[in-house]
């Protein structure tokens, strides 16, 4: 649809019926009486953390929510209030979530910025600017997929527009035709910079580069947002996304106790004098409603929003013994015990690529989605032949880290069973947020409400002269982030049992594959097999001393213990699985029995998961341990390219056994 043609189309929906004006200034009322108290209880202290509220900015948000259907979602920003309220939130659940209660919205764990409902299609407000974008995305997706007609409107200010997550929301958007409605709330202002000073050009510029329809409309006129978000979502629901731009007032600061030294003075009054309920109160006028219906609306809106905020401020705070509820979500029941590997040798990437195969088989919410991964079948032809056999489920993505990490993010809260391809660990840095602050944190943050059971798939490995951006062990980094699990397998069955596993995971699941692992043949996995997510297993049993370690270099390890067994030292060896959670179990009942510990790792060795297992069992295993740990790795430095500097980089079979001869021999 022409750009022409659907302002046509607007101006022509523009009538507003006197019932529906006067919902739509009930759901405004709402909003500033809800916003109005908590600018004052925040400046009184009763409200803790960060606050950003959108006085002034009422009309975009009820004008853009009014005609949605209950199961049609959001995204968020900071200033997402007005939005919640709009799609059919609770006033009182979200004064008890700023209030920080137990019964809050998300249960006092996200608080302003954060506040989502999924059940109402609300995916959730962002504190990271431009973040719910790609998650919208992945919502869309979602409902493109499930061919259930919904559709997602992702809210975001112009400030947004300079982030390239924007921009590679809104081309993947433009690419797949899903159905989102990018929204912008141009309020003249990117926190303190003023919009004309951030931005060389126009959103419907950038619109006309993407081959999105644009539409403009004043965010101050409630009907004129109805009717252009009806042609809007109208289009979007079956011709892909759309672009509006409502240009809107912010009264308050960026942020509350925000001085706003940054705006002139008339300006900032010229801002006050712009009130959309007085627009939508004289309109009504217009239509024949009657004054004294139009002023029983407001304060009856008045009178019920002040009693919310009187009785979540009495509610009770969260008890301290559930603190650390909805990281993880409880896993399913995994196999009691494990079908032993006893198929022909198979190769470990034979094993990847039919795991993906067997769970897009057995799942029709199952997705596959990432660079190259369709046509060409992966960088290292992993999922070659996939394609062909799921056509609309295995998808090619642009090269946009963040918009496919959004795709799994957006597309497990809206119903799917994404399986996402980052086709080098190294390359996570340029999507990080979207890992660190979407997907290990949404579950928490919404108190369970968002469902997160996404697997995203990754490379790694040195020894190829890769060169330091692409050959990083990068999985301690990720460990440590909490909501996470991280599964690093080391044979075709581990990795074939682990990646089903992980899809179906209610948690978001990292699975590191090592590439140098990927020609290797070992027994083929049993069919259907599952490995449990968690549970480390013993590669050989040892009575003198327990090797550690994961992926390829267990089965350096196993090498050594090879050759070490001609020399009378008896080696046993556990393979983690899971770097995280680790099997903490396993590896002290393994030690129990041998006494001594070494760790090793292909990662540096500084800071890396060998000192958190080296730690643990210094404490918690001290009485069993007859000689110092040792810890063999990379050195402390970026991974070298030269073929012989990058061997006396890694860990290898001298230093592996030099160490455990060194912890035998006290």
């Amino acid at each position: 649809m022409a750009k022409n043609e659907m302002a046509s189309l607007a101006v022509a929906a523009a009538e507003t019926s006197s019932e529906e004006l006067l919902e739509a200034f009930r759901g405004m009322v709402r909003i500033r009486a809800f916003e109005t108290i908590v600018s004052r209880e925040y400046a009184a202290g009763r409200i803790p953390g960060f606050v950003h509220v959108s006085l002034g900015q009422e009309a975009t948000a009820v004008g853009a929510c009014l005609r949605l259907d209950r199961d049609d979602m959001i995204t968020s920003n900071h200033r997402g209030h007005g939005h919640c309220l709009a799609k059919g939130l609770d006033p009182l659940g979200m004064f008890a979530e700023l209030y920080g209660r137990a019964e809050g919205t998300v249960g006092g764990r996200g608080g302003s910025m954060h506040i989502a409902d999924p059940e109402l299609g609300i995916l959730g407000a962002n504190g990271i600017v431009a973040a719910g974008l790609p998650i919208a995305a992945g919502a869309g997706l979602a409902a493109q997929q499930l061919g259930d007609g919904r559709v997602v409107v992702s809210f975001f200010g112009d400030g947004a527009v300079s982030q390239g997550l924007f921009h590679e929301a809104v081309n993947l958007a433009s690419l797949w035709s899903l159905p989102v409605v990018f929204f912008c709330e141009n309020n003249g202002y990117a926190e303190f910079t003023a919009a004309e000073d951030g931005h060389p050009a126009t959103l419907e510029q950038r619109a006309a580069g993407y081959r999105v329809p644009y539409l403009g409309v004043d965010g101050g006129d409630v009907a004129a947002v109805i009717a252009t978000m009806e042609i809007a979502t109208g289009h979007a629901r079956v011709g892909g996304p759309v672009i509006v731009e409502a240009q809107t007032v912010r009264w308050h600061g960026h942020y509350e106790g925000d001085q706003q030294k940054y705006r002139e003075p008339g300006h900032l009054r010229a801002g006050l004098d712009v009130d959309c309920l007085e627009i939508t109160r004289r309109q009504l006028t217009e239509l024949g409603v009657e004054p004294s219906a139009i002023e029983e609306i407001e304060v009856g809106e008045q009178r019920a929003v002040a009693e919310a905020a009187e009785r979540a401020h009495a509610l009770a705070d969260p008890a301290p013994e559930t603190v650390g509820d909805y990281v993880i979500v409880p896993r399913r029941t995994q196999v009691s015990e494990e079908v032993e590997p006893t198929g022909e040798p198979m190769k470990y990437l034979a094993a990847i690529r039919l795991a993906i195969r067997d769970e897009l088989s057995a799942d029709p919410s199952a997705v596959f989605a990432g660079i190259d991964v369709a046509a060409g079948g992966g960088v290292f032809a992993v999922s070659r032949g996939l394609a062909e056999s799921f056509p609309d489920r295995v998808l090619d993505t642009p090269i946009s880290e963040s918009a496919i990490l959004g795709v799994g993010i957006g597309g497990a809260m809206a119903g799917l069973n994404p399986l996402v391809e980052i086709m080098y660990l190294d390359f996570i840095g340029v999507a990080f947020d979207q890992i660190l602050n979407q997907a290990a944190k949404l579950h928490f943050m919404t108190a369970g409400r968002a469902q997160m059971g996404l697997t995203i798939r990754t490379q790694f490995g040195a020894g190829r002269s890769a060169g330091s951006q692409h050959s990083q062990s990068l999985e301690a980094l990720l460990a440590h982030i909490p909501g996470l699990t991280v599964v690093m397998p080391s044979t075709s069955a581990d990795a074939y049992g682990l990646l089903r596993s992980a899809m179906q995971d209610p948690n978001p699941v990292v699975f590191i594959e090592n590439r140098m692992l990927y020609g290797r043949r070992s027994p083929a996995p049993a069919p259907g097999a599952l490995v449990p997510i968690g549970v480390a297993r013993i590669a050989r049993p040892g009575t003198q001393v327990t090797v550690v370690s994961y992926s390829r270099v267990v089965l350096e390890c196993l090498e050594v213990a090879e050759r070490l067994a001609e020399e009378g030292i008896s080696v046993e060896v556990v393979d983690l699985r899971t770097v995280s959670p680790w099997d903490r179990d396993a590896v002290l009942d393994s030690v129990r029995r041998t006494s001594r510990l070494v760790i090793v790792h292909e990662a540096v060795i500084d800071f890396g998961v060998g000192a958190e297992i080296a730690a643990t069992v210094a404490k918690d295993g001290f009485w069993f341990l007859d000689a110092p740990i040792e810890r063999v790795g990379a050195r402390f430095q970026p991974a070298p390219y030269a073929p012989v500097l990058e061997q006396e980089w890694l860990p290898g079979h001298d230093d592996i056994a030099a160490a455990i001869r060194r912890t035998v021999s006290i």
